[in-house]
């Protein structure tokens, strides 16, 4: 099993559609007990949260989000948790919306080290 998720900030290695979560976007995950819930922002998403289970390296959750245009949508994600060479993770994703119609897949690896704390201040900022 890849190691636990708590306290890491992750994000998307590519952009998805326009008005979804994208490469400005940032997770800060926590883990405990086989939970797993997460908070987000940034791009074209103002606020999100998703809250699942993890079971080895499987993750099942749901996420709702608002975005900039005042829109929220919701889904259900399966994603595998996967070690990279240097360390840091990987969560390869298959995704479906259930507010609005469009499935698809996405990769968010572990932001570097090196501008982690930046990047959970300034998430914490924007989520507060």
């Amino acid at each position: 099993m890849a190691r636990s998720l708590d306290g890491l900030v992750l994000s998307p290695v590519a952009d998805q559609a326009p008005g979804q979560v994208g490469t400005a976007t940032r997770f800060l995950y926590r883990e405990e007990d086989g939970m797993i819930r997460a908070e987000y922002a940034g791009g074209d998403v103002v606020r999100g949260y998703l809250v699942g289970t993890r079971e080895g390296d499987r993750l099942d959750f749901r996420y709702v989000q608002l975005k900039t245009d005042g829109a929220t949508s919701s889904g259900h994600c399966v994603s595998t948790v996967v070690g990279l060479p240097d360390g840091r993770v990987r969560l390869e994703e298959t995704w479906e919306w259930e507010s609005q119609e469009g499935s698809g897949t996405s990769v968010v690896e572990q932001v570097p080290a090196d501008v982690r704390g930046v990047v959970r201040d300034g998430l914490s900022k924007v989520i507060g």
